[in-house]
């Protein structure tokens, strides 16, 4: 279909938790409800300036590592930098972070590449403070069903 819309799912899971919470957002973005959305979800080592200048939005999913965004959302920022900085102004994105603290480092780094590259942040960042619940997963299907549906009707 010519009007369909990608979605580009990035985001790092390296435990059984946080493998949950990429699913999530998956399941949410893939909802039955969203006609015309294509969702791809790439690991952080394995996207790339590619995926991101074909996609129409983005959610990033991270650790938070030693107070900042895991080395693997880092490497896949440093290599994307440069090469999205100048064709994606404006692309709408979203993010969560799987915060065993407060998130506060992680959330101020995503926030200060995102704002260099000129994305435009659709929605508050989901922070999943403190030890893993339930609750974690079906905020992160909101998160993806809330971007996807946005996208299917042509509101970002």
């Amino acid at each position: 279909m010519a009007d369909t819309k990608r979605l580009l799912i990035v985001a790092h899971a390296p435990s059984p938790n946080t493998l949950k919470l990429r699913e999530a957002v998956l399941q949410g973005a893939s909802h039955d409800d969203i006609e015309n959305v294509e969702v791809t979800v790439r690991a952080p080592l394995e996207a790339g300036p590619e995926d991101v200048l074909a996609c129409d939005a983005i959610i990033l999913g991270t650790t938070e590592n030693l107070g900042y965004m895991s080395g693997a959302l880092k490497d896949f920022f440093d290599r994307s930098y440069y090469p999205c900085l100048e064709k994606t102004q404006g692309l709408p994105f979203a993010y969560y972070i799987r915060a065993g603290h407060d998130g506060t480092g992680t959330h101020r780094a995503i926030e200060s590449i995102t704002t260099g590259l000129r994305w435009r942040r659709i929605q508050d960042p989901l922070i999943c403070r403190g030890e893993f619940q339930d609750g974690f997963e079906d905020q992160c299907q909101e998160l993806g069903l809330y971007v996807a549906a946005s996208l299917d009707a042509g509101l970002i």
